[in-house]
């Protein structure tokens, strides 16, 4: 059976796909995100599928996209960060090696930035990337088998961490 090598969660900022690119480099594997996999299925956007389609639709996309690419895919694979948002998706999740990227709020503002072209943060996206934190910081915690703090660390320091624990 295919297995991803680790299943990268967090909030948006927490480093997953910077992150992802390097584990999956340090393991000579490679990087699936499902994001991008959503925006293929979809053939745009994820801010024009939110505006087009409206979130239901984005999370129905997501949600195929982390079953297919938790039975298809062995490398590293990030996953956005509202998947895990999903009880079906939790329960996908079950069983795997899930890597909880931890960040705190003033680190992941600095890392999104405020012009971002993520469509959850748009309006406030300090505020809103506090609601977000807030609202899935219990589902992370709990998923994770392996909790990583990211804040004002360097990705290779990180990676080795990962590394180390994955055996």
């Amino acid at each position: 059976m295919t297995r991803p090598k680790a299943v990268l969660i967090g909030p948006p900022g927490s480093g997953k796909s910077t992150i992802g690119a390097a584990l999956a480099e340090r393991l000579g594997v490679a990087l699936r995100d499902t994001d991008a996999d959503a925006e293929a299925a979809a053939g745009k956007p994820i801010g024009e599928i939110f505006i087009d389609d409206g979130e239901e639709r984005f999370r129905e996309l997501e949600h195929a996209a982390v079953r297919a690419a938790l039975a298809e895919h062995d490398g590293v694979l990030a996953l956005g960060g509202g998947a895990v948002l999903s009880p079906a998706t939790q329960e996908l999740l079950d069983g795997h090696t899930v890597v909880y990227l931890k960040v705190g709020l003033s680190e992941a503002v600095k890392r999104v930035g405020l012009a971002s072209a993520r469509p959850l943060l748009v309006l406030n996206p300090r505020s809103q990337l506090r609601k977000l934190l807030e609202e899935r910081l219990p589902i992370y915690e709990r998923l994770g088998t392996l909790h990583v703090d990211t804040d004002e660390r360097d990705p290779d320091d990180i990676v080795e961490e990962i590394v180390k624990e994955l055996g």
